[in-house]
């Protein structure tokens, strides 16, 4: 396939070397996966090092966060127009740059603003590498070829602070940039020897004050979710943040109703497959997030781990996923179920494994273990069927605007799940404990007794336990619901056919 190969809806023919080609569309986006978790365990080498405090460290990490996740829709329109092989090797080539950048910081501004150089090239990566796959592959293939693509999710969140604490036993903190680097220089060579051009041939015109408004807006609403839980969320940055987002995107919705190239084409929300899989996504990220945010307080807080040893017991969830989706399992069941009903199944088994960590899990990790288990099966079962149902729900020739808005409607459940699910905890926890404390460290440093600290776990155990349970209950209506709309998209479908 070259850049003036005309593309239709019709499934492409399948290319000779597409597996190899997804190998290396699984490097490329193995770069961004590794920086987003390998962060995590250097926050207190960057405190002593860069004298960083607590407010630098939060835009060492929300600076990454708040660019990739305002450009993930422009993106994905700008690898339609330009080529998706040119924004793949754009973005790797940022990314590399970047992330030199970062490793020899001297400062913490200086750290900050290489992490949102960063975020441009991860917003690349990301739509540029799961338009690729939908252009190389038909749809009897698509599904497990986008479920070894999301295993890569997993893969980079397991190990990415285990090579983290590796690299940071044995050198200094930068290093952790640094093994960006072989990652992307060959995943440079790979992508432009092996991966074909494409573009839409109709050559749209540029949406540019479109992408405007649906960065702002993004980052707005993002921001506003990233720092409610830090300020509250009744404080006036919180809720201008807030305000802004929703008002900008507003705007941007009217703006794309109205020209004759809209860089997101707003009549996809008519379509029943569309908004089901968008819901489904959505809750799936929230439910993921959320408990994930939420396990590792668990673990450190209540079981008292250490954070590596902590990194290290959720990994079986990630094991889980890789091990289903490497196998394809999860895309034997979907050939045999159909989408509605392979993600009703899989996003059922992802409350399920909720459940069972917040009723058996609390005080036994045994309990947490079968929860992380069936927690990975669910999500090794729905996640490829629902990213499927978005890219198949738009025209193949807008595949990277159809990967932008599988992106960003992840980056918003992650961000509703920790908000939703940590306000839940902090109600409940708040509401057993009569201190003025604002955290659980807060509140055990404050205590006075054994017998206090035992109650304020035992509280903040009771929160963890009701924020799991609510956060089951959203992902399983959200796959009814998913589930309902995509069932009866198909029931129109054949309808149509028949009646054509």
């Amino acid at each position: 396939m070259t850049a003036t190969t005309a593309e239709s809806s019709a499934a492409p023919p399948r290319h000779p070397q597409r597996w190899l080609i997804l190998g290396v569309i699984c490097l490329a986006q193995l770069t961004v996966l590794l920086d987003n978790t390998v962060l995590s365990v250097a926050i207190p080498s960057l405190t002593r090092e860069l004298d960083a405090s607590t407010s630098d460290i939060q835009w060492m990490i929300n600076a990454y966060s708040l660019v990739q996740s305002g450009l993930l829709l422009t993106a994905g329109s700008s690898a339609d127009r330009y080529g998706r092989k040119k924004m793949l090797l754009t973005g790797l080539a940022l990314f590399g740059i970047g992330s030199c950048a970062a490793a020899f910081a001297q400062s913490s501004a200086q750290l900050i603003a290489a992490r949102a150089g960063m975020g441009v090239g991860g917003a690349l990566l990301m739509t540029t590498t799961l338009a690729v796959v939908v252009q190389i592959f038909d749809e009897t293939e698509r599904v497990k070829a986008i479920g070894l693509w999301s295993t890569i999710n997993s893969l980079g969140f397991a190990a990415g602070p285990l090579l983290g604490g590796f690299m940071l036993d044995h050198f200094w903190w930068g290093s952790i940039f640094l093994i960006n680097l072989p990652v992307a220089l060959l995943g440079l060579a790979a992508v432009a020897r092996l991966v074909p051009e494409s573009k839409n041939p109709r050559g749209d015109r540029p949406d540019l004050l479109g992408a405007l408004l649906s960065t702002i807006g993004m980052a707005s609403v993002v921001y506003a979710i990233i720092s409610g839980p830090e300020h509250g969320w009744t404080s006036s940055q919180v809720l201008v943040a807030a305000a802004v987002g929703v008002l900008v995107l507003g705007g941007f919705v009217l703006w794309e109703l109205r020209i004759p190239y809209p860089m997101l084409d707003m009549h996809f929300f008519r379509n029943q497959r569309f908004i089901g899989a968008v819901a489904g996504a959505i809750l799936v990220a929230f439910g993921l997030s959320g408990s994930l945010f939420l396990l590792t307080q668990h673990l450190q807080f209540v079981l008292g781990y250490e954070p590596l040893e902590a990194g290290l017991r959720t990994a079986p969830l990630a094991v889980t996923i890789v091990a289903l989706n490497l196998t394809g399992v999860g895309a034997k069941l979907h050939a045999k179920l159909g989408t509605p009903a392979t993600i009703l199944s899989g996003m059922s088994a992802l409350a399920a494994g909720l459940a069972v960590i917040a009723l058996l899990g609390g005080d036994d990790y045994n309990g947490m273990l079968a929860g992380l288990v069936i927690m990975g099966a669910g999500i090794a079962f729905a996640m490829p069927a629902m990213a499927n149902a978005i890219m198949s729900a738009i025209p193949v020739e807008k595949a990277g605007v159809g990967a932008g808005v599988n992106g960003t409607l992840a980056e918003f459940g992650n961000g509703l799940g920790v908000a939703v699910l940590g306000a839940v905890l902090n109600s409940r926890f708040a509401s057993l404990v009569a201190v003025s404390a604002a955290s659980f460290p807060a509140a055990m440093a404050a205590a006075e007794s054994s017998g206090e600290r035992e109650r304020i776990a035992d509280a903040f155990a009771s929160g963890l336990e009701t924020s799991q349970l609510v956060g089951a209950a959203a992902v399983f209506l959200g796959g009814v619901l998913a589930a309902a709309l995509l069932r009866r998209a198909e029931r129109a479908d054949s309808v149509g056919k028949a009646a054509a």
